[in-house]
């Protein structure tokens, strides 16, 4: 016999399904908003970085061809990798600090929290931030993305990346928190 067209529901928000620990009423941030409030945060810090190096800074990151230049020219190009990694890293670091989100997930509506709906305590931060690094590494970076894409589209990867496995965090939409975590962030 074919299986029922109808289907039993099992209750419980997305959150709640996919986490045992989550709070009630908890729901999982989509992934476009995800995607939307990181490339947000990386297009805000490049263009602050062209404007403090008279528009010199983008053309520097992305011309390759320095490094078959002279040692000069390597350099610079080496460098100009290393101060857009730590720009990106100190800025999610202290705007997870001082907000409990970025500037890019505080305008798309994403808490970062623990996987029972709490708070990240200050040194998380940190690792969380130079973990979500490994995004802008050319070449490979798409292939860390596109995995964790598909697994924050998964219910057997509760519906979390890579980045939120490790660092034991959940990316809830802020509104669907307890009112005392959401009180909380800023």
């Amino acid at each position: 016999m074919a299986e029922s067209p109808v289907a039993v529901y099992q209750g419980g928000t997305l959150a709640q399904q996919a986490l045992s620990s989550a709070p009630e009423g908890m729901l999982i941030a989509p992934i476009w908003r995800r995607i939307a409030a990181f490339a947000i945060d990386v297009v805000a810090i490049s263009l602050l970085l062209q404007m403090l190096t008279r528009f010199t800074f983008l053309g520097i990151l992305i011309s390759w061809n320095y490094l078959v230049e002279d040692a000069r020219y390597a350099a610079s190009f080496l460098m100009t990798w290393a101060i857009f990694f730590t720009s990106l890293w100190l800025y999610w670091k202290y705007t997870g600090r001082a907000y409990g989100r970025s500037l890019g997930q505080r305008a798309f509506r994403i808490a970062i929290v623990h996987d029972n709906g709490t708070l990240l305590e200050l040194h998380h931060f940190g690792p969380r931030a130079f973990h979500k690094l490994r995004y802008l590494v050319p070449v490979l970076g798409w292939f860390f993305g596109l995995r964790d894409i598909l697994r924050a589209r998964s219910k057997t990867a509760e519906y979390r990346t890579s980045i939120d496995v490790r660092n034991h965090t959940v990316a809830a939409v802020d509104w669907s928190l307890p009112s005392d975590t959401r009180l909380n962030l800023k």
